[in-house]
């Protein structure tokens, strides 16, 4: 490749013929043409610290300079090493493979170019040859001797023993200690010097290829093996290191790794200036929000890391070289590095195919001679490598490279990282399975679709979770195969927290059985009357009731028991007056399940009498209801007491947002004080849908009208307490999804409406978040806080408010300008029927506030009115725009919160939901079991699903305690599968959003109709002329 000085090399030290193989190129290929031109030489320090001068043309690129050393080298696996130079700014990089070398070492004389290991993988049993193995162990030597590997007395102890082995041999106490009086591998070394004799006395007969081997088994278990760490401040300022491995990207205080961040967590990286940021994909086991911030010391040592995250990533996570993107005709936008050279999988597939010849060399210090073998299974005949190596041989990747036609990392200065891959990637020491085969079937099941949301505990473990069931595996620092969810860091990993609410699970199929045969043999054999049907809706809902029951009755009260931080009056306020409720509705889910049993005859006491009817059974227990009523009337003052014990006590408002993040707690806490009261009104439903259904001259009639009219009495008597208590519950959401705010919840203020908005400012359209409320219009951002709340920027009074339409003004589409009294915005909806929405909203709140006595006063008592002027609201509304892009970094402390809220949900999905949405969304509460499929598998799955507050929750059975996922269904659109989708049963539903696409069934007619009917009041929001007459037709 390049010139070299006549005199011992590296290569000829060892032995080896030259030529043997070529670093970074494909079997059968040839090197490029070497540019011709000046030549320059450049000094190469080895990891033996000799010396070597290369000779390479001035106009090559960096590939050049290092395909001229792995040849020198005769290194077949050259592809994990890389050359580092300290560059003009003293700063240590990479060389860039791509660039000419003359732009990147301006004084080449004076720099010393080292070549040293770059890519350090899980398992050294990936490494294939005992020259590579050997080149590596020379690197933790030096990672020893520099203090970078640290470990344990014990651990560096056994780690210089093999190296002493592998130099001088067999043991011998006497060489040992003067060995180790020459040599130092370790600072302190001497305090070690007897555990070092101890250890190398075990060695006896061990070939310095074993050696080699096992100083790396033991070194690969270290927590700083291959890591270089990069200087960095979080963004309170407290020092941290970042580093880079095959995992993904970690983070250090110290040389304590306190956070990691998986590939498979990782959108995009970025840089801008110094900040580097990491986009994370949405996760409902986080707390963070999705992009983390870093500062570090210059844009230079920025872009290093940069750099160093987008090689790593493309090396361990894809198939091939990443292609190189087009140049722009005009303009270039951002960086266009890109990571040069084939990948591992390249590599491995290259050296088992290879099929080069077994090698002679020697070591340096060493007298043993070792024979170099690129056999592909390491324990084969003649082979050095140690027989151990065959335990972890097999090791089969679960991070899915990247196959040619899916999405990369793109060259610029932001890289997408994507998990959506074509496939496992085989083991590095064992053969593929064939594609027919059950292993490679299980190995390539499709991972469930990106929309849904992951449940898990969100406070924080001492220990890790047991992993729900996958296929999908990961290699974790340790190099053995674990479950994609393991928590690296169980208090700081961003595994265990909620940040955002649209993610994905690992809900494949195989986490519950397919049940096509089962299911039609059941609907066979059971009734097909609708009474059944609406009977067993009554069933499948009081069991959601009854564990909602159970959140405050068993879990909230087990968790106050534990913890002196409720009030006595307070807990005598709210349990006394649940339990009653639990017992009660225990004995009434009996009953009607018992009913059921009957009615579907699987026991003989249906010959005996007519049990096909529910009605009896509803009287008897709503007249039962009657009795409760004064626990009833207690729910509404218990809420207002807790929020209230919480504002008064910071010990009571952090015990109940712990609470909050606990799996049970599905829903916002106060949301299961309220279930009691609008349970009432699932019960008048059912029985409206009855009292249809039946004749006059049905047996079930007279009881069903009869529980209807005691339904319909207390639901009457309850009717303003509801109606007062839902809007008390929802500004209460809402204040803990809002900062900036003391009293958002005052007498007489009423929350309309909610959604994003994008408002015109200096920088053109922005999006915030918009809140309507009876008296004033706020607009807000998602701010710096770690706990995914919502900054308030401005406020509205609605007194003296005008509204009109300005798209032909501002030439922007669903524009409209709001005009106050001090202040006017402009602000664009995603679509027309969004703006309809809000400015039919808009419009009554003002009517209401001109028809009230006057202007209201202002309520954001942390900061002042909003009196700027258009120029100064410009320059504020710059500086927000520096708030939105900027996060929470990792090693913040503030409170987590939810993230799956519906504010969150709307801010995601560009869309909007207002206070009559929420008061439907009550009403249209449903459960049961349905099949469920994905786009691009082949089986149902059964699942319980639960529909509420604008969600469906999946259960695998119904007597889980919290839910395995979620799926937020604002913005979905609700259809029925077309012929071209061969969806060849009956009773399926799909629900589609951008890409994603979920197939449902159902067991019967009605039960299809039901879920049709709850699920389209979710995906698409009320229009105001329903939403009176809503509340004028209901007593509710």
């Amino acid at each position: 490749m390049g010139e070299i000085e006549q005199r011992p090399t590296p290569g000829s030290r060892l032995g080896a013929t030259e030529n043997s193989g070529i670093s970074t190129l494909e079997h059968g290929q040839k090197p490029p043409p070497t540019p011709s031109g000046k030549l320059m030489s450049i000094k190469i320090q080895m990891l033996d610290d000799t010396q070597e001068a290369f000779e390479v043309p001035q106009r090559a690129p960096g590939k050049v300079l290092l395909d001229a050393v792995c040849n020198h080298l005769n290194l077949v696996e050259g592809d994990y090493f890389g050359l580092e130079f300290p560059d003009h700014k003293k700063i240590t990089v990479w060389l860039d493979l791509l660039k000419p070398i003359v732009k990147q070492i301006r004084r080449p004389k004076h720099v010393v170019v080292k070549f040293v290991v770059k890519f350090f993988p899980p398992d050294h049993t990936q490494l294939q040859e005992e020259l590579t193995r050997y080149l590596f162990a020379l690197q933790v030597k030096q990672d020893l001797a520099r203090g970078r590997l640290t470990c344990n007395d014990t651990s560096a102890a056994l780690l210089i023993s093999h190296i002493v082995q592998s130099e001088i041999g067999d043991f011998d106490e006497a060489l040992d200690r003067e060995h180790l009086a020459k040599n130092k591998y370790i600072p302190q070394q001497d305090a070690l010097e007897d555990k070092i004799v101890e250890f190398h006395h075990n060695h006896i007969g061990q070939t310095p290829a074993e050696s080699d081997f096992q100083l790396l088994e033991i070194a690969r278990r270290l927590e700083m093996y291959g890591i270089r760490l990069h200087p960095a401040k979080d963004r309170e300022g407290t020092k941290i290191n970042l580093a880079v491995a095959n995992t993904g990207i970690l983070v250090f205080q110290g040389f304590t790794k306190i956070n990691a961040f998986n590939w498979a967590k990782v959108r995009k990286l970025s840089f801008k200036r110094k900040r580097f940021l990491i986009k994370l994909r949405p996760d409902a086991n986080s707390s963070y929000q999705d992009t983390l911030e870093f500062l570090m010391a210059s844009r230079d040592f920025c872009k290093s890391f940069w750099k160093i995250c987008v090689e790593h990533h493309a090396f361990f996570r894809l198939f091939e070289e990443p292609k190189p993107k087009p140049k722009p005709v005009l303009f270039s936008r951002g960086s266009s590095f890109r990571f040069s050279g084939r990948t591992q999988k390249q590599v491995l597939d290259y050296v088992k195919e290879g099929g080069h010849k077994k090698v002679q060399f020697e070591r340096k210090h060493s007298k043993i001679h070792s024979i170099r073998s690129l056999a592909m299974q390491p324990a084969e005949p003649n082979s050095e490598v140690p027989k151990q190596s065959q335990q972890s041989a097999s090791l089969t990747f679960g991070e899915r490279a990247e196959s040619p036609g899916g999405q990369r990392c793109q060259p610029g200065k932001d890289v997408n990282v994507s998990t959506e891959e074509s496939g496992p990637r085989p083991s590095p020491a064992g053969k593929r399975s064939p594609p027919g085969s059950k292993q490679a079937d299980r190995a390539t099941t499709a991972p469930a679709e990106d929309e849904e949301e992951a449940i898990a505990d969100r406070t924080p473990q001492s220990k890790p979770q047991a992993p729900q069931p996958s296929t999908e595996l990961s290699v974790n620092s340790q190099g053995g195969a674990a479950p994609a969810s393991v928590t690296l860091s169980p208090n700081l990993s961003p595994d265990t927290k909620q940040a955002s609410p649209l993610v994905s699970p690992l809900l494949n199929d195989q986490a519950c059985p397919r049940t096509d045969d089962e299911e039609e043999g059941r609907r066979k054999r059971f009734p097909t009357d609708k009474a059944y049907f609406i009977a067993k809706e009554v069933s499948t809902t009081e069991r959601t009731y009854l564990k909602d029951l159970e959140v405050i009755t068993s879990w909230f009260q087990s968790s106050v028991s534990k913890e002196d931080s409720m009030p006595e009056a307070l807990k005598t306020l709210i349990f006394p007056n649940f339990e009653p409720l639990h017992k009660f509705h225990t004995n009434f889910l009996k009953e009607i399940e018992q009913r059921l049993a009957l009615w579907e005859g699987r026991s003989n006491a249906h010959i005996r009498g007519d049990y096909q009817r529910i009605g009896d059974v509803m009287l008897k227990n709503i007249q039962g209801m009657k009795h409760l009523a004064a626990h009833l009337w207690k729910h509404s003052e218990a809420l207002e007491a807790l929020e209230n014990g919480i504002r008064s006590s910071r010990k009571l408002e952090s015990f109940c947002r712990d609470f909050e993040l606990q799996k049970v707690c599905y829903l916002p806490l106060n949301t299961f004080l309220l279930r009691p009261l609008q349970r009432l009104m699932h019960y008048k439903q059912v029985l409206e849908r009855l009292c249809k259904h039946h004749p006059p001259s049905h047996g079930d009639f007279r009881d069903c009208r009869a529980a209807l009219a005691e339904i319909t009495e207390m639901v009457a008597q309850l009717h303003s307490t509801m109606i007062k208590m839902e809007n008390f519950q929802k500004l209460h959401e809402l204040k803990k999804d809002l900062i900036g705010i003391d009293n958002l919840v005052i007498p007489g203020r009423e929350f309309i409406r909610l959604g994003s908005l994008s408002k015109l400012s200096g920088k053109g359209l922005q999006q915030r978040m918009f809140f309507l409320f009876n008296d004033v219009l706020l607009y807000t951002s998602r701010g710096l806080t770690a706990s995914n709340q919502f900054k308030v920027h401005g406020q509205l009074p609605l007194y003296g408010m005008t509204m009109e339409e300005s798209e032909d003004e501002w030439g922007v589409p669903h524009c409209l300008t709001l005009r106050g009294q001090r202040q006017s915005i402009v602000v664009a909806a995603s679509s027309r029927s969004e703006m309809d929405k809000w400015m039919e909203d808009i419009q009554m709140a003002i009517d209401l506030a001109e028809k009230s006595s006057g202007p209201t006063p202002e309520f954001l008592a942390s900061s002042p009115p909003d009196s700027k002027s258009p120029e100064e609201a410009t320059a504020a509304d710059q500086e927000s725009e520096d708030d939105l892009s900027a996060s929470r970094t990792s090693l913040e402390r503030q409170a987590p919160h939810r993230g799956n809220t519906m504010v969150h949900v709307c801010w995601h999905r560009n869309t909007s939901v207002s206070m009559v949405d929420f008061s439907i969304a009550v009403e249209n509460q449903l459960s049961g079991n349905l099949l469920r499929k994905f786009k691009n598998s082949n089986g149902w799955q059964k699942l319980w699903v639960v529909f509420t507050n604008f969600c469906l929750f999946f259960y695998k059975s119904h007597q889980d305690n919290h839910p395995l996922a979620s799926l937020p269904l604002l913005g979905y659109s609700l259809t029925i599968p077309s012929e071209s989708e061969n969806i060849h049963k009956d009773h399926v539903f799909k629900l589609h959003f951008k890409s994603h696409v979920y197939y449902f069934r159902a067991e019967s007619e009605y039960t299809f109709e039901r879920w049709m009917e709850v699920i389209r009041s979710a995906t698409s929001s009320a229009s105001r002329a329903h939403i009176l007459s809503h509340k004028e037709s209901h007593v509710y």
